[in-house]
């Protein structure tokens, strides 16, 4: 009776304390062309720059030949006053993810792209930072059209051409964003203009991920659930707060903000890169948001049960930063907040005790209702609610199998390469 207590005052708790994590309304603003839009929350307001910066958009890609069809012609399609250019990092591909990408500005026009190679990463870098970095580089010195075949780069315009943009010393912004994120039309205008009316030097969006299957039903939801409970976006954007996380598949980063924080070499082993990024920034002096996106999207598929599983998994122990007693907790934690509840009201029916049955049923209404917001928001029947010890219970499986995998020298793997002892987030 004790345990099921302890969980309901957990989930009272979580409820009440842990920054009304469960709930869904710390979304970007949007405005049309005349300013008008709905009610901005958490401070932002409805203005336009008067002189829209210069933006890079730069996505590292790694055999992303499946889904660039469905996002990288978003990317070209962006209606962005101010300037702004496409710098795909071909990292290492072997199904023409490069050429691919060549073809679709070819088909489809819109912003300039080029397309970089950065070689193996360095001693000490992971894959995608290190794509990230050769991307970077080349955005912030706009290079000039003679300069395109450098470093294995190709520029081309709209329809196709050689780009013919001068080296101004930089660009404004890096729009960081993923290969299999899809954007819509106004995105990249609205990111730039909650950071320049609002003074943020990072602003991120969590992409609302693929749900379709039944695994993706039950897992997906519940992945954003429990990031949004572990770092709770209120309490991101706080100036003053000490809890910092971003969402890597869509970032805006203000380009002297990186400087500052020395980014990305500050970050060149996280794994868990975008949390790494977001503390760096905040600790550096600069302010940050993050939020939900209502029109930034993940078109990558995860059918099956396995590919879920490894999503969570190759980084699972890394948050936990390869500490056993850390996982323990963890562990323990799990099972008392989600497994408790259940366990206590069957139970309690089967020996004919209805205190522990009604405490684990008080501690289960409530962990099914703060799910209802999630669910709701990615547009899922609120039955899968009261399932969410199950989808519980997986995400405890993966965490020790993330765990086990460390310790077996395994690490974290994505795409062939493997990181056995990657560092975690500082």
């Amino acid at each position: 009776m004790w345990i099921a207590a302890g969980s309901l005052a957990a989930w009272l708790w979580l409820l009440l304390g842990q920054g009304f994590f469960w709930r869904t309304d710390v979304t970007l603003p949007r405005t049309g062309p005349d300013g008008s839009g709905p009610p901005e929350p958490d401070g932002f307001g409805p203005p336009e720059p008067a002189v829209w910066p210069s933006v890079a958009v730069v996505v590292p890609a790694r055999d992303e030949s499946a889904v660039l069809p469905a996002s990288l012609p978003s990317l070209l399609a962006q209606d962005y006053p101010g300037p702004a250019e496409i710098f795909l990092i071909d990292d290492g591909s072997t199904d023409g993810t490069g050429k691919l990408a060549r073809e679709l500005a070819d088909e489809h026009g819109g912003l300039p792209l080029t397309v970089g190679s950065p070689g193996e990463p360095g001693p000490g870098w992971t894959g995608k930072l290190w794509a990230v970095r050769h991307g970077m580089a080349l955005a912030t010195t706009r290079l000039a059209a003679d300069r395109g075949d450098v470093d294995g780069a190709d520029r081309k315009d709209a329809d196709g051409r050689d780009a013919d943009r001068k080296d101004d010393g930089g660009v404004d912004y890096l729009l960081l964003t993923d290969a299999d994120i899809a954007h819509e039309p106004d995105s990249l205008r609205e990111l730039v203009r909650a950071a320049e009316t609002n003074g943020l030097d990072l602003v991120s969006q969590m992409a609302r991920l693929r749900v379709v299957t039944y695994w993706e039903r039950l897992i997906v939801p519940a992945f954003v659930y429990f990031f949004a409970q572990l770092y709770p976006f209120r309490w991101i954007n706080r100036p003053r707060g000490r809890t910092a996380a971003a969402a890597g598949g869509c970032v805006l980063l203000r380009r002297e903000a990186a400087e500052r924080a020395g980014v990305p070499e500050s970050i060149r082993q996280a794994v868990i890169d975008d949390v790494a990024l977001a503390r760096t920034v905040k600790r550096s002096g600069g302010r940050i948001w993050l939020g939900l996106a209502d029109r930034v999207d993940s078109v990558r598929p995860y059918p099956r049960l396995g590919e879920l599983w490894r999503m969570v998994s190759r980084s699972a122990y890394t948050q936990l930063r390869h500490n056993p007693l850390l996982l323990l907790v963890t562990l323990a934690g799990l099972a008392v907040v989600y497994l408790v509840p259940p366990a206590a009201v069957v139970a309690g029916v089967l020996t004919g005790r209805p205190a522990p049955a009604a405490l684990g049923a008080a501690a289960w209404a409530l962990m099914a209702g703060s799910y209802i917001p999630m669910l709701r928001y990615y547009r899922q029947t609120l039955w899968l609610g009261p399932l969410l010890p199950l989808t519980a219970l997986l995400y405890l499986l993966m965490t020790v199998d993330s765990a086990v995998r460390h310790h077996l020298g395994q690490g974290a793997a994505w795409k062939g390469r493997t990181y056995a002892r990657p560092r975690a987030a500082p």
